[in-house]
This record gives C-alpha cells, structure tokens and sequence, in this order.
C-alpha cells in the first residue's frame, strides 16, 4: 500500500480549510462553523471511507464529538484521539485557513495541532480502500472538542461515550505534533482564577483607598517565589519539575481612581505523583495568605494528575521502532489527561513540531506526514475486507 506525500498533504490541506476556532479563541477572522463544521464534514468521510458505525456526540450546544468506528477481525480496540479545534487566528500572516501546500510543507491553522494527524488517517484509510483494504484491528477515530481551551471536556466526553459502551482501548493515540516521537509523560495542571477586592479613592488620595492592583502586586512577587521553590526540588521522573506562573493581570478603571479589583490568571503545573487535589488546596491556600486584601477565586480547571508510564511500555516501544525516533516526555498538556486508566496501553503522538503550532504562520512538514502514515499503516495493519 503507498500513500505518497502529495497525498497526504493534500488531506491535511482539505482539513486545515475547514475553521474549527475553540470559541474561547473566536475572534473576527475565525471564519463560520466552529468545531460542528469540522465535525460534520469528519462524520461524511468517516462514512465515505468504510466507517460500520459514525456518530455525533454534543459535548454542549454546537460543539459535537465525531466517531467513526471501523470494526476489524481481531478483538485489540486501536483508538485516535485527534481534537477538533483549534487556536486563535487573529495574530495570523495571510489567510490562515488557505491549506496551501509550498516549499514541502502544508500552511495554515491546525496544520500541525492537530490536523496532520488526522489527514494522515484519512489518506491511509482512503489508500487502504483504494486496495480492497481495511484496518485488521477495530480502529476508533475520535474528534473532540475543546483540548485547547476549556477543560478538555471533549475528551471526558469522549472516555464516558465509550465506558457506558464497554469499549476499552487497547492502544490509544492522543494526537499531538510530537515529530513522530512516543511521548510517555507530560504534566498536568491546576489553574484558578482570582479576583482581588479593594476599594476605589481618588488618585491624590490613594490613603483613602484600598489599591487591588497593589495587593496583586504583592500576591504575584509570593507566587512568583512558590515557583523558584519548586524549582529547587528533586525531579522524581523526566517529566521534571513543577510550575507556578501568572498568565492574565487585568485591573483599574481609569488613570485617577484607585483600583478596587483585579484579577488575575494563575496556573500550576503538576508532576507525576504528585496529588491535583492537594496540589489546588495548597495553591489556595497560598493565595489567601499572600494577598493583603480579601480575595476570592474560583478553580478553573483540575486535571487527574499528570500523564506518565513506563518508556519501555509496549505501544510506546513499537512507535517508536516504526518511526525510527526515541521516546520523550513533554512539557504541555494534553488530552491523555481525562484518560488515566482507561487504556490498556497510551502515548501522546504525531508529526510535526510543536514549535510550530499556535504562531502567525502555522505548518507541518510532508516529510512528518510521511513518517506519520508509516506508523500509522502498522499500527492498523490494513488486511483483505471481509466479503
């Protein structure tokens, strides 16, 4: 079976043209459809292309997952969790939804994160039938909603479609461009959101006052000392260390008034074996002490602990003997965070660099695509369909 570059490129250009902006992202240039149009459009190939059963699953209003399950002759469940939106585009050069293929790469939003992926699916899958062929093993493509923002709820979504079914995966592949490396860990995470009280005064008397954005000053300067600390920490696997930062500071009402609120963004980054509950009560607690004004805030997202197993585990051994490339750990998240458990066997995989996702100027090399549709055809391992 050949799936040559041209081929593939031209599936992840076909994807890419297809906006599928998170609507936490959505912006004037995010183009009509969302994720629902993705999702409708991955449904009608998942059907062209032999799929025995294709649903839609509404996570919330608009935003559905997609599966497409192909049954095979073995009792090995292969799963492909590849998530259907995407980032901003609002900082982007040019159109950024064009798919042009140029200089052995494809262009666009989601040409790498996670669009490669998926394209490279449909155009073994579409070779496969082309030959008379079609997975040996029952294959499970996935398309969820929300990895990039709003707590991954595509994925646990996704876990209780499939435990209310009975469906365990044998092997799950969590799409990520990893440049074709098995990742075995990343960390998990624990964020909040914190708003500061104070009380509002004129600028020439700030005595009469109660500054917030003062406070917030003396709240980051503590939990930007948390974050040096746990640097200071043995490492207990690769994954490494935990992180402490501040993302968003908004605060103020005009350049005279005294500010009496802010708030702020802050984010945990979480190891293995160490607990998010109690990871999340000690960073609350360390905001109410710190924090010289009274403070509320709200826990915005709590993962299941950080993703890790073992380098030498099966599924990652064989990706990595068919890529030709060495297991890693990494340090984003991903949705292997909702599916601790739930695999007999799990890595976080997929061409291209992450480098190169989220910028102006988004694209995935055909070399990647290539390497990608190699382990992806052994993994299925396309066989005779059955008559």
């Amino acid at each position: 079976m050949i799936t040559d570059a041209e081929h593939l490129a031209s599936w992840v250009g076909r994807l890419v043209r297809i906006p599928s902006v998170n609507p936490q992202h959505a912006g004037p240039r995010s183009g009509p459809g969302g994720e629902e149009q993705y999702a409708q459009a991955l449904a009608g190939w998942f059907r062209e292309l032999g799929a025995d059963t294709v649903e839609l699953h509404e996570i919330e209003p608009g935003r559905p997952n997609v599966y497409g399950i192909w049954e095979g002759r073995t009792d090995r469940w292969l799963v492909l969790d590849s998530h259907t939106d995407t980032v901003t585009v609002e900082h982007c050069t040019g159109d950024p939804f064009d798919g042009r293929i140029a200089d052995g790469r494809v262009y666009g939003r989601g040409a790498v994160d996670t669009k490669a992926s998926m394209g490279t699916m449909l155009a073994v899958l579409e070779a496969a039938r082309a030959e008379g062929l079609a997975p040996r093993h029952n294959l499970v493509l996935v398309g969820t909603v929300s990895e990039e923002a709003g707590g991954l709820i595509g994925a646990e979504g996704f876990r209780t479609w499939a435990e209310a079914r009975g469906l365990r995966p044998t092997d799950l592949i969590v799409a990520e461009p990893t440049m074709c490396a098995p990742i075995y860990g990343h960390k998990g995470g624990v964020s909040f959101d914190v708003e500061i009280t104070g009380a509002s005064a004129h600028s020439a008397t700030p005595h009469l006052g109660r500054n917030a954005i003062t406070a917030a000053a003396h709240l980051i300067v503590a939990l930007d000392e948390e974050h040096r600390r746990l640097q200071t920490l043995d490492a207990d696997t690769e994954v490494g260390r935990g992180t402490l930062t501040v993302t968003l500071v908004n605060g103020g009402t005009g350049g005279n008034v005294v500010p009496d609120r802010c708030t702020l963004t802050v984010g945990r980054r979480v190891v293995p074996f160490e607990d998010n509950e109690v990871v999340a009560a000690e960073l609350a607690a360390l905001i109410e002490r710190s924090c010289p004004l009274p403070v509320t805030f709200t826990r915005t997202y709590l993962g299941t602990g950080a993703f890790y197993q073992s380098p030498d585990s099966e599924l990652v051994r064989r990706i990595a003997d068919w890529a030709g490339s060495t297991p890693e750990v990494a340090p984003y998240g991903t949705n292997a965070l909702r599916y601790h458990g739930f695999a007999e066997n799990m890595v976080v995989f997929g061409p291209g660099s992450i480098d190169d996702a989220h910028k102006a100027v988004e694209f995935v090399t055909l070399d990647e695509l290539a390497r990608c549709a190699d382990v992806f055809t052994r993994w299925i391992e396309p066989t005779e369909r059955s008559r």
